[in-house]
């Protein structure tokens, strides 16, 4: 059966769900939801979730970051944060791991990962480094662990040129610098995982899952593909179709980011009752 996962980065889960996010998650209800900039504490959050099994990573920063998995599925264990990164001083509430149980007794790891933006010539495009460089490490790891994986979230990067509609205008600003793109090469090319947003959608322009506010950047799909879910290959090879619910209108929209969800094909699995 099909086990839809979903990432999102909800700008403020709070607002969200008032502009229209409640609404998605009721027709959507994904077995499991990975959030990302929740900026909110466990005890918003999680009640704002109901009949679902929600673990949160709350950054230190008040009104900053934060990340959550909320699954249907029973939670066995989770994880915050990443080693590597003393001194980098907004790197909480950015990483959270969690072991789902599967039906077959398997467990499944979900991830759910929130990259700073970054932005050329500032401290903050080092934090992003130090992260993107702890994030390989960690996805070495669990890649020799040889456990089924996946790491959804905003990375923040656009890998190709085809995941930015702008290129040639943003080939030195961050999110499209050559030696952030060259660190998700590296997690393809050397350590195996596999970008199944690009697998499923082959070789075409985007699809993209992020606008800007600004000018008409929406209504022009002048956006980037920053919002993945990348899978060891054994569970990228049930990767059987996606899906991006960009809003209908620039009015209508509650994020500047669209859910991203992909639909993995898990023999034995049932979806719960009333899914």
């Amino acid at each position: 059966m099909a086990l839809d996962v979903t990432t999102l980065n909800t700008g403020g889960i709070r607002s969200a769900l008032r502009k229209g996010m409640a609404d998605w998650l009721k027709r959507a209800s994904p077995d499991v939801l990975c959030l990302q900039e929740v900026r909110a504490p466990a005890e918003v959050a999680g009640p704002a979730l109901p009949g679902r099994d929600t673990r949160q990573s709350v950054s230190l920063l008040k009104g900053r970051a934060g990340v959550a998995v909320s699954s249907l599925l029973p939670v066995s264990a989770s994880r915050e944060g990443l080693d590597g990164l003393e001194g980098a001083d907004t790197h909480t509430g950015r990483w959270l791991e969690t072991d789902l149980k599967l039906p077959d007794g398997q467990e499944l790891t979900v991830v759910s990962a929130y990259v700073h933006s970054g932005e050329v010539g500032t401290v903050r495009q080092g934090h992003k480094l130090d992260f993107l460089g702890a994030m390989t490490e960690r996805l070495r790891a669990l890649a020799a662990d040889g456990r089924q994986s996946v790491v959804c979230g905003d990375f923040n990067v656009a890998h190709r040129e085809a995941d930015i509609k702008n290129w040639r205008g943003n080939r030195q600003h961050s999110g499209f610098l050559p030696e952030e793109r060259a660190i998700l090469t590296s997690w393809f090319a050397d350590l195996g995982w596999i970008d199944v947003g690009r697998a499923l959608a082959g070789e075409r322009e985007g699809p993209y899952t992020w606008w800007s506010w600004r000018g008409k950047a929406f209504d022009n799909d002048t956006g980037w593909r920053i919002d993945y879910q990348i899978a060891t290959a054994p569970l990228a090879a049930k990767a059987v179709d996606f899906r991006i619910d960009k809003a209908e209108r620039y009015d209508t929209r509650w994020s500047d980011h669209a859910p991203f969800t992909v639909t993995y094909d898990l023999p034995g699995y049932q979806p719960p009752p009333n899914h």
